[in-house]
């Protein structure tokens, strides 16, 4: 869970660091960079989060 935290919070600082030097320098790979990020962080938590509801299903069968 620990692992996760940092996960996030690494995205999430990613993200706004990548947004930040986009506004402030208005290059367009920054935002690209920023967009890409969110997207695999997204992704990341879906699969953490399926892989809880699948130990949800299997659990109760051993």
């Amino acid at each position: 869970m620990l692992l996760m935290r940092v996960v996030g919070l690494l995205v999430i600082l990613s993200v706004a660091g990548s947004l930040l030097l986009w506004l402030l320098t208005g290059n367009a790979r920054y935002k690209a960079w920023a967009w890409k990020t969110f997207r695999v962080g997204v992704v990341v938590l879906f699969v953490f989060l399926a892989l809880f509801a699948l130990e949800r299903v299997l659990a109760p069968m051993v």
